[in-house]
């Protein structure tokens, strides 16, 4: 979906792309940080960062847990021991501006049903910029340390964290018998360049900014080297506890003062919206002079109550968001304008760069969306810098939105040259010469290739065995970019048909060997078993991202279904009745979506997935753990007025009793529920037979299940 520009994306589309990055840019850095053996060039890495970042300006509620632009630190090193976290570390949701807080704000109050006048406590903090730590301590004493890995599975650094002077290897007398710390090692400004300058006067390694020291710091295989290095540790939340430490977040902060742990005096409780943006400026006023780099400001909901209530979204708190603080620009000149084509064919121009540092961070390149944004044009056809277009060789003025994105903001007309030329969008592909077209309505030029685009082939073929797809082991971008231009693998199934077909070749092959293709051999084995949900994923299905694999597995349960009622959407005049109501009624999958959907399984990809289905299992969806619960695989629908809880919450207490909650009756739900004012769904439910039931009888059998 990566050819669509942002600005043009659905709220669904936007959900799904950043899914999708998210999974193309850990392998990345994977590659990167791990391996130490990137397939992505830094100009490619950049342009798909870039690409997460525009979307998540856009739609700051749609950031995810894992997002690219969130994440701190590299993955989990196998130099390290592996720990799993008792309790997950959780991600940020970001805000860019002070709408974006009010929508925070807003959504709290509709899921707790609370209006604008009921008071509501939040807790501000600065958001440190620093590498996140768990710290465990057993009656008291510290038992072990780990970096926040992947959210669930970190790494085991208990040696070096023993020696950062703010951590104590005893807590003082009081304390749970069970103690998770969660907090932010980090490098204070001055000593930070204290070490840069001895690093320097040694020959070693000098770091680019003090988040960047304290990651590398920590990650020491040395512990003395970590011993020599001035890190700091602030803590400001907690993961498992044997007893609860207070009735509020603030309390709780206080009491982890009281045992011993460095906390920032900075924290305040914010008696609602106008208070948490007053703190906001305070923190922001502030700054400069703090001594350590704050990239934001952190809001929480006071109440430990209601932030249980609140729960999380996949792996992101509901109650808690982090208030970037606005971007820094810097001004240089745009050297060239690169096309790059995407997996499903769009041209996507780049701007190439004179190095510049924004932010901390030297920028070369800057994203250009498409082609009506360097003309000086919006999506609707209304002036955008107000009408200045952007040519090779202007000094433009570049941004990074949120302390990360890379964009031109403006440019300067003073200094273009005076022979300079409109830039003219190409019209044919950059990478197989075929007409490039731009369909009405439609700001995206897209190559008419194909399949004989060589990048549009080769890029489906690694989101086929990308991590969170097929996430085939020994055979990455560089082998799919090998074995396509030796006409090897040209679809999916050709990769489970490579050692019948090019086994000895492939032994034989320059760089491989026996081994090596024994061990690709057998991770392709490994695979022929494959889930629903990432077989689904595999096939990059324009706007079917991970989440909507998992919603259409949870679904239909297993891909022979799937393609029954897709068969008979295959027309696009038989898009109506009881199947094309139960797939658009899913929560989460929309008409758009649907299409994609129909028309790619039921068109001429249609042949290529039966070719992979002969040659892998695709699994049915096993009953949820939720299976002894009378919800367990219902479909329920809500409508008219709730008077006890919210919407949200009793969708979200549904789906954690196995239920599924999509938006429309059809002939396959099971059951409605029914407040005041209830109108045309509760009609067609009695048309249909469904059950009907009342918020009080829904309640009765919620409570029934546990």
């Amino acid at each position: 979906m990566d050819d669509v520009p942002v600005e043009n994306l659905s709220e669904e589309e936007a959900k799904a792309e950043l899914a999708s990055l998210a999974i193309r840019l850990a392998r990345a850095d994977y590659d990167y940080f791990t391996r130490d053996d990137p397939d992505l060039d830094d100009a490619e890495y950049d342009l798909l960062k870039r690409r997460n970042r525009d979307i998540e300006a856009i739609y700051p509620h749609l950031i995810r847990p894992d997002s690219p632009s969130s994440r701190i630190g590299g993955p989990i090193s196998e130099s390290f021991e592996k720990v799993a976290h008792a309790d997950r570390m959780l991600s940020l949701d970001n805000a860019f501006s002070e709408d974006d807080v009010r929508l925070f704000d807003t959504r709290i109050r509709n899921f707790l049903g609370l209006t604008d006048s009921d008071p509501l406590d939040y807790v501000a903090e600065p958001k440190i910029d620093g590498l996140s730590l768990s710290l465990r301590y057993e009656d008291g004493r510290l038992v072990q340390a780990a970096t926040r890995g992947n959210g669930e599975v970190g790494e085991n650094v208990t040696a070096n964290a023993l020696m950062i002077v703010d951590i104590p290897a005893m807590l003082n007398r009081g304390g749970p018998n069970v103690l998770e710390v969660r907090g932010e090692a980090y490098m204070r400004q001055e000593d930070f360049e204290e070490l840069n300058a001895r690093q320097g006067e040694h020959g070693e390694k000098t770091f680019s900014n003090p988040r960047n020291a304290a990651a590398g710091s920590i990650r020491q295989l040395d512990s003395r080297i970590t011993a020599s290095r001035p890190l700091r540790f602030f803590a400001y939340a907690w993961g498992e506890l044997s007893e609860q430490l207070a009735g509020t977040q603030i309390e709780a902060v206080e009491r982890l003062a009281e045992l011993g742990l460095p906390t920032n005096p900075l924290g305040a409780i914010c008696p609602g919206l106008d208070a948490l943006i007053a703190r906001y400026r305070d923190i922001e006023s502030r700054r400069a002079g703090l001594g350590y780099d704050i990239d934001g400001v952190v809001y929480k909901v006071n109440d430990l109550g209601l932030q249980d209530r609140l729960g999380i979204r996949s792996t992101t708190p509901r109650w808690a968001i982090a208030h970037k603080f606005p971007a820094e620009t810097a001004f240089t000149r745009l050297n060239a304008i690169e096309i790059q084509v995407g997996r499903t064919g769009a041209l996507s121009p780049v701007a190439r760069l004179e190095p510049v540092h924004v932010g901390g961070v030297q920028v070369s390149n800057a994203t250009l969306h498409n082609e009506d944004y360097i003309a000086g044009r919006g999506t609707s056809g209304n002036p955008i810098r107000e009408g200045r277009d952007i040519r090779v060789g202007d000094r433009v003025e570049v941004y990074r939105a949120g302390d990360v994105i890379p964009k031109i903001k403006d440019i300067d007309l003073t200094a273009r040259p005076a022979d300079s030329v409109p830039y003219e969008f190409p019209k044919t592909c950059p990478e197989c010469g075929s007409r490039a077209v731009r369909e009405e309505g439609d700001s995206v030029t897209r190559c008419t290739g194909g399949l004989i685009c060589p990048v549009q082939a080769v890029e489906r073929l690694k989101h086929f065995v990308s991590r969170n797809a097929f996430d085939i082991e020994n055979l990455g971008a560089k082998q799919i970019e090998q074995f396509h231009a030796m006409e090897w693998i040209s679809e999916p199934a050709d990769i489970f048909l490579l050692e019948e077909n090019r086994g000895a070749e492939l032994a034989k092959l320059k760089g491989s060997g026996e081994k090596s293709a024994s061990r690709l051999f057998a991770s392709i084995h490994k695979r022929k078993n494959i889930s629903f949900q990432r077989a689904l994923f595999a096939l990059g299905i324009r706007h079917i991202g991970e989440n909507a694999s998992a919603l259409l597995a949870s679904h239909y349960r297993s891909f022979d279904a799937l393609l029954l009622d897709i068969d008979e959407m295959a027309d696009p005049d038989s898009r109506c009745g009881p199947r094309w109501e139960h797939l658009v009624g899913i929560d989460g999958i929309g008409e758009v979506m649907a299409n994609s959907l129909i028309d790619t399984l039921a068109g001429e990809a249609r042949s290529a997935v039966d070719r992979l289905r002969d040659s892998v299992v695709i699994e049915d969806v096993e009953e949820t753990e939720n299976a002894e619960s009378e919800l367990s695989g219902m479909i329920v629908v809500f409508t008219g007025t709730l008077e006890k809880m919210t919407r949200k919450e009793a969708k979200t207490r549904a789906e954690s009793a196995g239920a599924k909650v999509t938006g429309s009756v059809s002939a396959r739900t099971d059951l409605v529920v029914a407040g005041p004012g209830a109108g045309s769904k509760a009609k067609k439910a009695n048309d249909l037979n469904v059950k009907v039931i009342d918020e009080e009888a829904w309640l009765t059998l919620i409570a029934s299940r546990s």
